[in-house]
């Protein structure tokens, strides 16, 4: 039975998820309507991705009873808001990393989800591509001894693009790149909550950050260290090392198609889009529709693999940092 999917906002990542969804099956998933706040370019997206429903308002996307789940790709700060209106709505929902803005906004968006008895869960495409499954797959069979080091950057430079540096927007490395190495970290860590952060920062003019360092100590004298810029590239690999050996991550590792295991690489290609993409390997966006597929059909309200749990620590952890670094957002006062 294919899956119906929704996509609110029209903008660069609902291009590139919808271009994903098409490397799907058909009778798999299917894009039926597009919402957008203005409908010239709802109409627009719906022509370029052959889209049968448009919508110049997001309250009508939430109305249509033809769809099965929603893929929020509007801007950081919209998607409690959102979130919330297509919940409300009965509407299970994909809601684009992060989550939203703060702990708080995480917790409000579970607790809705749960009293509407719908899906929720956060895109985190990285943790659905088949190498972050075969890095949890060496993980359980312990191929490199006892974890004792994870190393994970993410820079780029981003100076130039609104939405990375203005605060309205949500700007600020952590939240926008920085989350990608912090998921990692956790995800190599079993979801376990850090014992320490120490976070240290550079901010913009505008009071978002432009780079972070956040050190993280684990139980039984583990480490990790994640390094998040907008303002130059870095080699954006990320590295786990355990007493037998090293399992590396090469660029690009927020969306990775191979793996360095003890010096022995392994391609994980991802497949070609049928239009251009706006951001790189982005048809890797397909593994994260088909967990939601998944556990659509099981009945499942949230994902094993990027849990509520899951969510909420992330959130957590960059509520703490950002508050030692001095990042606040209006959303932290209310």
């Amino acid at each position: 039975m294919a899956i119906r999917w929704g996509i609110c906002s029209a903008g660069k990542i609902s291009h590139d998820f919808t271009v994903a969804l098409k490397t799907l099956p058909q009778e798999d998933h299917q894009v039926v309507a597009v919402a957008a706040r203005n409908l010239q370019r709802a109409e627009e997206f719906a022509q370029k991705h052959n889209i049968p429903t448009v919508y110049g308002s997001y309250e009508e996307l939430a109305r249509d009873p033809n769809i099965d789940v929603v893929y929020v790709g509007t801007i950081h700060p919209h998607h409690l808001s959102v979130g919330m209106l297509l919940m409300n709505a009965k509407k299970n929902v994909l809601i684009e990393k992060p989550l939203a803005m703060n702990l708080r906004e995480v917790q409000e968006l579970v607790a809705t989800a749960k009293m509407n008895d719908v899906f929720l869960m956060e895109a985190v495409w990285t943790r659905f591509f088949p190498a972050s499954l075969e890095i949890s797959r060496l993980l359980s069979q312990e191929t490199v001894g006892e974890v004792k080091m994870v190393r994970a950057d993410f820079g780029v430079p981003l100076l130039n693009t609104p939405r990375s540096v203005e605060k309205e927007l949500g700007g600020g490395a952590l939240l926008d790149i920085g989350i990608y190495c912090l998921q990692f970290v956790l995800m190599v860590y079993g979801g376990e909550k850090p014992e320490c952060i120490q976070a240290t920062g550079v901010c913009l003019d505008t009071g978002v950050d432009e780079s972070m360092v956040i050190t993280l100590k684990f139980s039984r004298g583990r480490l990790a260290v994640c390094t998040c810029t907008v303002a130059v590239e870095l080699p954006n690999d990320a590295i786990i090392n355990g007493a037998k050996g090293a399992i590396k991550v090469p660029a690009h590792m927020w969306c990775p198609t191979s793996l360095i295991v003890n010096g022995k690489e392994t391609p994980y290609p991802v497949p070609e889009p049928y239009l251009p993409l706006n951001f790189i390997n982005s048809t890797g966006m397909r593994y994260e529709a088909e967990e939601v597929r998944q556990c659509l059909l099981k009945g499942l309200k949230e994902s094993s693999r990027m849990s509520h749990a899951d969510s909420a620590l992330l959130a957590e952890i960059m509520d703490e940092a950002r508050r030692q670094v001095g990042v606040v957002y209006s959303q932290d006062r209310q």
